[in-house]
C-alpha cells in the first residue's frame, strides 16, 4: 500500500510554513483571539488530486467549524493562496 501513498510516512510539514499559514488565515478572516486554526497536509487518494493538499480548519466557539482547502503542500502556499481560498469559500457559501 505504501506504493500508492497509503500508510507511507511523510516528514512533518515545516513548522515555519504552518505558522505563516495560520497567521495569514487570522489576518484574512479577522478571527477572535480565542479561535483555533489548524493546518494539516493530507494525501488525496483521488487520481484527479495534486497529491498533497493542505486543509485548514477554523474553529470558533458557538459556530460551525470551517474547512478551507489549498491544493498545495504547506511550504508552497503563499498569502495570495490563502486570500484566494477564502474568496472561493465565501463564494461557495453565498451560492
Amino acid at each position: 500500500m505504501a506504493l500508492l501513498g497509503f500508510g507511507a510516512r511523510r516528514p512533518p510539514a515545516d513548522q515555519a510554513a504552518r505558522a505563516a499559514i495560520v497567521g495569514w488565515v487570522r489576518r484574512c478572516s479577522a478571527l477572535p483571539d480565542s479561535a483555533v486554526v489548524k493546518a494539516s497536509e493530507i494525501v488525496c487518494a483521488d487520481p484527479a488530486c495534486p497529491g498533497l493538499e493542505t486543509v485548514i480548519l477554523i474553529m470558533v466557539s458557538g459556530r460551525p467549524t470551517r474547512a478551507i482547502k489549498v491544493l498545495r503542500a504547506m511550504p508552497e502556499i503563499t498569502e495570495a493562496d490563502i486570500v484566494e481560498a477564502f474568496a472561493r469559500e465565501e463564494g461557495e457559501r453565498e451560492a
